[in-house]
């Protein structure tokens, strides 16, 4: 059994930055020493490609990224995405991060776009802009 999911100060204050100040674009968050609390690994303005190179081969990660990208029409559009990333090596770790994912969701209810990727190419950047349209 999973233990309550808990966001630290820290992730908080990170969720912040991205969703109201809009001084980054992204937060990759982890698992860290407490059981049950997350803690922010990553938080910065990432390109596409850092945001890929940023995530763990064989490890479970949340992210919260704000996605940029151009409509049909030309309009830019900006889209908050929650992803679990859960690649084939952490099976282990599956059952704590869809529960931090759960938390996530809750904690950010105006973030509408919601995915889980096993693999790079599921985080495919025409795929996540599909998504968010």
């Amino acid at each position: 059994m999973i233990s309550p999911i808990a966001l630290s100060g820290v992730s908080r204050d990170a969720l912040h930055h991205l969703k109201q100040m809009r001084e980054i674009n992204t937060v990759i968050l982890r698992f860290g020493d407490l059981p049950g609390v997350l803690v922010p690994e990553v938080e910065g303005n990432l390109t596409h490609d850092e945001l890929i190179g940023a995530l763990p081969a064989d490890q479970a990660r949340l992210v919260v990224h704000e996605l940029a990208f151009a409509t049909a029409e030309g309009a830019r559009r900006h889209e908050h995405l929650l992803v679990l990333w859960m690649p084939p090596g952490a099976g282990a770790q599956e059952e704590a991060y869809l529960a931090g994912y759960t938390a996530l969701k809750e904690y950010l209810p105006d973030v509408r776009v919601h995915l889980t990727a096993r693999r790079v190419d599921q985080l495919d950047y025409r795929r996540l802009v599909a998504l968010a349209g």
